[in-house]
């Protein structure tokens, strides 16, 4: 789910409530990843840019709200790698993306060009308190640090 640019809170939660819906008729969502929009370079020319707060708030009312849904991903390259770690504590599970280079997100103003290399990635999270787990796209574990 795209978020921050032109819904409401309400539009969110309705978002949010059809996806809970959906996996309970068909069991089909491995993960739910709420993206943060960003602002720059783009036809919208959204004003006010969600707050942290504000991401945070989402993230935890996904993770409510989507009880039948695993995994709720703390996509670090809309959010910020520092949020997507806080994120962790609002009910995110996966913090997604070790990438070695970016450029969609960060055309649009997101500072996540250059990607996180894979021993910085597993430091922030060890740092955070977690453990850090290496998986595949279905979630079976591959390595865990």
């Amino acid at each position: 789910m795209l978020f921050g640019h032109v819904e409401s809170r309400e539009n969110r939660i309705d978002h949010i409530l059809r996806l809970r819906d959906l996996q309970d008729k068909t069991s089909g969502f491995n993960a739910f990843i709420p993206l943060v929009y960003q602002k720059e370079n783009n036809f919208l020319k959204v004003k006010d840019f969600l707050t942290g707060q504000e991401i945070l708030k989402t993230m935890a009312i996904s993770r409510i709200l989507l009880d039948n849904i695993s995994h709720i991903k703390a996509y670090w390259v809309t959010s910020t790698v520092k949020l997507a770690l806080v994120a962790q504590e609002f009910g995110a599970n996966d913090l997604d993306g070790t990438i070695e280079k970016e450029s969609i997100q960060s055309a649009a103003g997101a500072a996540s060009a250059n990607g996180l290399p894979i021993g910085s990635f597993v430091d922030l999270i060890k740092n955070s308190g977690f453990t850090p787990v290496e998986r595949d796209s279905v979630y079976n574990e591959l390595k865990v640090w």
